[in-house]
């Protein structure tokens, strides 16, 4: 516990650069859900997915392999558990 408190805070991109190659669930503004592995991504959160996955109530919805999603369309990321 006493580690925790004494550990920096992490910036976003840091946060973010952690979950480099695993999964994630990306919610857009059009309310669209994307999953994907998070291959890069740059300092406008513009991402790079490989193996991703349009869903619609958590089914897939259709595949669409590797895709740019722009930042500015974003909504949230979720690292998977």
């Amino acid at each position: 516990m006493t580690e925790q408190r004494n550990q920096r805070p992490q910036r976003p991109l840091d946060t973010l650069g952690q979950a480099n190659n695993s999964p994630v669930l990306i919610k857009l503004k059009d309310e669209k859900e994307i999953s994907g592995i998070l291959q890069s991504f740059d300092m406008h959160i513009n991402l790079v997915l490989n193996d991703a996955e349009e869903l619609e109530n958590g089914e897939v919805l259709r595949r669409l392999g590797t895709i740019l999603i722009r930042g500015d369309n974003i909504v949230y990321i979720s690292p998977s558990p």
